[in-house]
């Protein structure tokens, strides 16, 4: 037996999973290159625009903790595929209303709010049960391959597919977005289920309150979830105005805009190819420290850029850079902590990463309302970079502790 075929390989179970993830995200790609399209032919004014992306995160804020409860309680294939097809119902009501045209911002705001709700308790089960299925050594190849085809699929394939799709029918992203949700939930129907020992559960604001307990005191975890939180609120008061920014600063079209985020896409793919290898040779500690001193950079140059040509470049290192980020914080934290207590730690460090999120996209649609599409990159990218200062001797403790 050679070395290669002694090597352990990722389960048949683990790539059902993994072809799930790949046809939600190409739907989802399309769906994110359509829907601030679709917002901007309702209304020009970037606060409004601001309105619906902040929709989609804020049940993050709302509902993180009960849906990480919940993912500790109950089957956890279940809570996925069950979500994915309440995602389908919802979008397929978006293309119904959208080729219709009876569609506003409000209408918009509440589909985005329930598609958010549903994609909690997808993507914490989805976390949860990767340690279940994949040997702790191969941790970082499964992240890594889950990232490869979400930026294949969220950010490369889905919204060139979508912005094409949306200048031949508004309605058609969306109704490729259903279907991709459904195939998603058929195929996730037939994993297996993991038997969970029969314990007896506390109630849900005890389980609650175990979680965040158990991360306030991981000072390496607390530490990770804290400097999250500040880049996700960074990265949507930047990113927020990015359809505004692409189509009248830069004068893209909608299949331009598609184009410019699958600049972004490119970062993401190398990243979620080469992130495993990069840890292995350098440390996690180097990797994440070098992710997020350079997403300051590339948030001042995103601002400054002259053309599509440098946003698109920029673009694809800031993907590159979030890929490499995310790989190493969540094997960290699925090697960390207790599969029993996973879904709730997941959900409270989410709540602290993401919950921001929505505060972060209606900033920026005030910044730039006041100060030009331009100004909320360099914000962001200052803002960023004072808080990395900070927490930096932390980080760097709490690392070689671990």
């Amino acid at each position: 037996m050679t070395q290669t075929d002694a090597e352990p390989r990722l389960s048949p179970v683990y790539w059902r999973l993994w072809w799930a993830t790949g046809i939600n995200t190409v739907g989802d790609g399309a769906f994110a290159a359509a829907v601030p399209l679709l917002a901007v032919t309702i209304t020009r004014d970037p606060r409004l625009v601001s309105v619906v992306s902040a929709a989609t995160y804020l049940p993050w804020l709302l509902l993180s903790l009960p849906a990480g409860a919940l993912v500790d309680r109950y089957d956890r294939v279940g809570l996925m595929w069950r979500s994915q097809a309440i995602q389908a119902v919802i979008v397929s009501v978006i293309a119904v209303l959208a080729a219709f045209g009876h569609i506003g911002i409000p209408v918009l705001a509440i589909m985005a709010f329930g598609l958010g709700a549903c994609e909690i308790v997808f993507a914490n089960a989805a976390q949860a049960i990767l340690p279940d299925i994949v040997a702790d050594p191969l941790l970082h190849r499964a992240n890594g391959h889950q990232q490869t085809i979400t930026a294949i699929g969220y950010q490369f394939l889905g919204p060139p597919i979508g912005s094409l799709l949306f200048a031949v029918a508004v309605a058609l992203p969306f109704g490729m977005d259903a279907g991709s949700f459904a195939l998603s939930a058929a195929l996730l129907a037939t994993l297996p289920r993991r038997r969970r020992r029969r314990i007896e559960h506390p109630p849900m604001r005890m389980a609650i309150a175990d979680g965040l307990r158990w991360l306030a005191r991981h000072r390496l975890l607390r530490t990770l979830a804290v400097l999250l939180g500040v880049n996700t609120f960074c990265g949507q008061l930047g990113n927020v105005t990015l359809v505004l920014l692409a189509t009248r600063t830069l004068h893209l079209d909608a299949r331009g805009y598609g184009l410019l985020l699958a600049g972004a896409a490119i970062g993401s793919l190398l990243g979620g190819l080469v992130s495993a290898r990069v840890v292995n040779r350098v440390g996690a500690l180097p990797a994440l420290l070098t992710a997020l001193a350079t997403n300051v950079v590339v948030f001042v140059g995103i601002g400054l850029s002259p053309n599509a040509i440098v946003l698109g470049a920029l673009l694809a290192v800031n993907g590159f850079v979030i890929t490499l980020w995310s790989i190493v914080t969540v094997s960290l934290r699925q090697q960390i902590v207790p599969s029993e207590m996973l879904g709730r730690v997941n959900s409270v460090y989410k709540m602290l990463g993401w919950g921001l999120i929505p505060l972060g996209a209606l900033t920026g649609g005030l910044v730039a309302h006041a100060f030009g599409l331009r100004a909320p990159y360099p914000v962001a990218g200052v803002l960023r970079g004072i808080v990395l200062l900070v927490a930096m001797p932390v980080l760097i403790r709490a690392m070689r502790d671990r």
